[in-house]
């Protein structure tokens, strides 16, 4: 099932609009946008409409997910089509040919991939967005942690990654377990799975969780000369572990790096970052 969220946005009415949408096939992942003088919101929901359907090969399969009731509510309950009905034409012949279906997201109801949608067809249209403010400092600019107590103890998950890379020689210690201090890759995981633990006490304004999962695993790339870091940890609580799963990587990179650094000075710690994530009001966020 290929997924695409859309969204449509106008400086005026009518104004310059802009029109966003983003393809979520699986792990790929597209992003489109673009922008036209002289026209409406309503126009600019049908056509990310169009646009995105026009990547999709026909007889897919499709979910079209709209903050638009305009949109939704005329393609599912025939609402009268008294305008934009050249738009409303070449939606209809797109849809013809692949089945699809439509779902009305709430708008700003933080769903991360209608969010990103919106921020794209605003950046279009030329609209300028309020920086969000940061959520650990207070109105008088002092450093906080966030309360969480209100919020629901919910499932959270968070996969993080990172990459070593390092001689072909110093591959082939790791891989034999010749180095002078041991196995590497298992001292490296269990560094990884008890600095996951320790998260809060590292990073001052991260919240201590009870952690209920921590992996970390490796992926030698013999082609790049590299060590393929992934870390998953999971708990129950208020807020997520985006942290402590990054924070396993590192670790587990720098411990790479200390048991092997004798051999190799010139390794590099490189690509630390979020994967995915899930749980929580932001919902499912996958960035690779």
């Amino acid at each position: 099932m290929i997924h695409i969220y859309t969204d449509g946005a106008c400086v005026g009415n009518p104004g310059p609009g802009g029109w966003a949408a983003v393809i979520v096939d699986g792990a790929k992942r597209r992003e489109l946008k673009g922008r036209e003088e002289g026209t409406t919101s309503n126009r600019m929901e049908i056509l990310a409409a169009i646009k995105g359907l026009e990547q999709i090969p026909p007889d897919s399969r499709v979910t079209i997910h709209s903050d638009s009731q305009y949109l939704v509510r005329t393609m599912t309950e025939n609402w009268k089509r008294s305008a934009n009905l050249d738009l409303w034409h070449e939606l209809d012949r797109l849809v013809a040919e692949r089945s699809v279906d439509w779902v009305w997201i709430k708008g700003h109801n933080h769903h991360f991939e209608n969010e990103r949608a919106n921020r794209l067809a605003n950046e279009a249209a030329g609209m300028k967005e309020k920086a969000p403010s940061p959520t650990h400092f207070d109105t008088e600019g002092k450093v906080r942690m966030v309360d969480v107590s209100a919020k629901p103890a919910t499932e959270r998950l968070a996969v993080a990654k990172g990459v070593v890379i390092m001689k072909p020689a110093t591959m082939k210690m790791i891989k034999k377990g010749e180095t002078a201090k041991g196995d590497v890759l298992a001292v490296a995981q269990m560094a990884g799975i008890m600095a996951a633990k320790q998260t809060s006490h590292l990073i001052p304004l991260c919240h201590p969780l009870p952690i209920t999962n921590v992996s970390v695993e490796f992926k030698l790339d013999e082609e790049r000369s590299s060590v393929d870091i992934t870390a998953t940890v999971k708990t129950t609580a208020q807020t997520g572990v985006e942290m402590e799963a990054l924070t396993a990587v590192a670790v587990a990179a720098l411990t790479i790096y200390d048991m092997c650094k004798a051999v190799d000075r010139g390794m590099r710690i490189e690509s630390i970052r979020l994967a995915r994530k899930s749980g929580g009001k932001s919902g499912d966020i996958v960035l690779e």
